[in-house]
């Protein structure tokens, strides 16, 4: 006599009334829970009855995500018994070791290592910062350890040098956040750096995003920013050349990290990889076929002053480069691709190598420059404008012919217009205004390149770059750049910042030690007219 089967979740239609029971949760019409609990007991119909109220949650979830989340199996033991935040971070972080044993490496704890980002990656976008918030908070430096041992070092001044030493030593070791063991043991694993680098940047996006913040999680990013700056310090990274016998993986990321220009179709990144072009990135071992930064370039015979002519008008791919009309590099594009990176030094060092490249491969090469985009400065200057409006200025901004040239194009209030004008990018359309704001526009963006400061450092990101380099502000280009992001960024100026080998050195160190910002002639007679001029 076969046995009857044992009633179960995965096997309900076992016995007839677990069928009946599931249809209570709303799978088809049945009897109603009364009815069951009256003819089979509350008992007999609690356990399936939860379980199907369970499938049913599931099956919701699915429908409306469309799919599991990565790296999860939904189930009703998972879901109910699966590990959660406390118990994870229990089992996996370890203890810090004992200040007599800090000279033996720790052991690899592969298995909880593993098991923490295992657990890291099956969570949701939203539970995230939750977590590193509990991972900060909790399992960083035992604060009472660290007060005694302060107490320590005081005592240890009145002594003997070699006592202060090691009580200042074993404050040291006592400093150590808990979680850095567990993110040192992290990097160990295969793709363990590049977890690591992804964590950071989810936690900077919390910060940024203030969906967690708190001095435990500004001060694990410090730490996180501090321990990939020594991984990926310029003795650890790779300057690859990037053409079009490249892996279609690598030329892909290239394509999707390219933040400046977008690539627009493989046509397109054919020719910037192409025939005087050059693009360069840095990889890591840890991070194979991941490029950190790239850097493209265009091999001409002056500086250029017009973007279009570079992303929109390249050289056919077969055609062979002729060296003698190669005596320029322009860097026009330098995009981070690992957000996680962010603060790490990388694009410095890229631009240094590139130049020593092409020098080894042009010896004749003899300028060097950016023609970068002025991101905010469109911005700035709305922002300007409304100050104006709003304290009833008629013209601090322009000179009078200017104002009164610019009230004869346009209708209505001269500030009020011109600002909603900006905003919209009208202006361009008008071939007289575009000729009557020209020199103002260039006024006011040379000032602000060169007098609009944050602690002291260019208020520009793209300039602090280029000036920390040791660079030049050089050249300010009208209508370099009139694509709609162009003229939204920086009313379609773009900058040339120029590297003078000889002197990059010396302005480098200037620019941090001092804040003196390097400019030619071009740019000082105009931040000299805009001081004169415009009252900011």
């Amino acid at each position: 006599m076969t046995p009857a089967p044992i009633p179960s979740p995965s096997n309900p239609g076992s016995r007839p009334e677990l069928v009946a029971v599931t249809r209570v949760t709303g799978a088809g019409p049945g009897p109603g829970r009364a009815q069951w609990e009256r003819q089979l007991g509350p008992e007999m119909v609690r356990w399936p009855l939860l379980w199907a109220q369970r499938q049913k949650a599931a099956a919701l979830l699915i429908l409306r995500r469309g799919s599991l989340a990565p790296g999860r199996c939904w189930s009703s033991s998972s879901s109910s018994r699966g590990p959660d935040m406390d118990d994870i971070l229990r089992r996996t972080v370890a203890a810090l070791p004992p200040y007599e044993t800090r000279e033996k490496p720790p052991a690899l704890l592969e298995g909880p290592s593993r098991e923490f980002v295992q657990f890291y990656r099956g969570l949701e976008a939203a539970g995230r910062p939750a977590f590193l918030t509990k991972l900060a908070a909790e399992y960083g430096a035992e604060h009472g350890l660290v007060s005694e041992l302060c107490g320590r070092v005081t005592e240890a001044r009145g002594r003997d040098l070699g006592a202060l030493l090691q009580a200042e030593d074993r404050l040291r070791h006592s400093l150590t956040p808990r979680y850095k063991l567990l993110v040192n043991h992290i990097s160990r694993l295969e793709g363990g750096v590049k977890f690591i680098v992804d964590l950071r940047a989810d936690l900077l996006r919390s910060l940024e995003s203030k969906t967690a913040d708190s001095p435990q999680l500004r001060e694990m990013n410090g730490i996180l920013k501090m321990l990939l700056s020594d991984w990926f310090s310029i003795g650890f990274l790779n300057l690859e050349r990037i053409t079009w016998q490249s892996s279609c993986d690598l030329l892909q990321k290239i394509s999707e990290y390219e933040a400046v220009h977008p690539v627009r179709n493989w046509a397109d990144i054919k020719r910037r990889v192409g025939p005087y072009r050059r693009c360069y990135v840095f990889t890591h071992n840890a991070m194979p076929r991941e490029p950190l930064v790239v850097l493209h370039v265009a091999l001409t015979e002056d500086i250029s002053k017009n973007i279009q002519a570079i992303v929109r008008c390249g050289h056919s791919p077969e055609l062979s480069e002729d060296v003698n009309k190669i005596t320029t590099a322009i860097f026009y594009s330098i995009s981070s691709s690992q957000r996680g990176l962010q603060g790490v030094e990388l694009g410095n060092y890229l631009i240094k190598q590139v130049v020593k490249e092409l020098k080894g491969e042009f010896p004749h090469m003899n300028q060097f420059s950016s023609l970068s985009p002025i991101p905010g400065f469109t911005t700035w200057l709305l922002g300007t404008l409304s100050v104006h409006i709003k304290e009833g200025k008629r013209n601090q901004i322009f000179t009078e012919l200017e104002y009164k040239e610019i009230q004869d194009v346009i209708e209505g209030p001269v500030l009020e217009t011109l600002k909603r004008l900006l905003t919209t990018n009208e202006w361009v359309r008008s071939d007289k205004l575009v000729r009557v704001l020209e020199m103002p526009l260039m006024r006011l963006c040379a000032w602000y390149l060169y007098g609009e400061k944050h602690r002291g450092a260019a208020l520009n990101p793209v300039a602090n770059f280029h000036l920390q380099n040791g660079a030049v502000i050089w050249r300010l280009n009208w209508l370099a750049d009139t694509s709609p992001r162009g003229l939204s960024s920086s009313s379609g100026m773009m900058a040339n910042y120029r590297y003078f080998l000889e002197n990059t050195n010396h302005n480098s160190v200037q620019y941090l030690r001092t804040r003196h910002i390097e400019a030619s002639e071009q740019i000082l007679s105009l931040v000299t007219q805009c001081q004169k001029i415009s009252k900011l």
